[in-house]
């Protein structure tokens, strides 16, 4: 896993937004997309972008190879069987 980027710390300005608390962020801070999932932890918020899916090929190419040998199958025909 790569190892987190951090950047020296910036002070902002918080605003209201109808109900809401909002906070501008700078461009050096922008996060990909337009959806973030927000929490707490303690006194802190951490911000993160929302991981778009891009399929089952996506989630595919993350899984390491298996490194081991399967026992061969004997691939035996199907029995007709009456099912009436």
């Amino acid at each position: 896993m790569a190892e987190p980027h951090h950047s020296p710390t910036k002070e902002v300005r918080l605003f209201r937004n109808n109900r809401s608390q909002a906070v501008r962020i700078p461009v050096e801070f922008e996060l990909p997309g337009d959806r973030a999932l927000i929490s707490r932890e303690g006194d802190r918020i951490i911000i993160e972008p929302v991981r778009q899916s891009t399929g089952l090929l996506a989630l595919l190419a993350t899984w390491e190879p298996l490194d081991e040998d399967f026992p061969a199958i004997e691939d035996m025909p199907v029995e007709p069987e009456d099912i009436f």
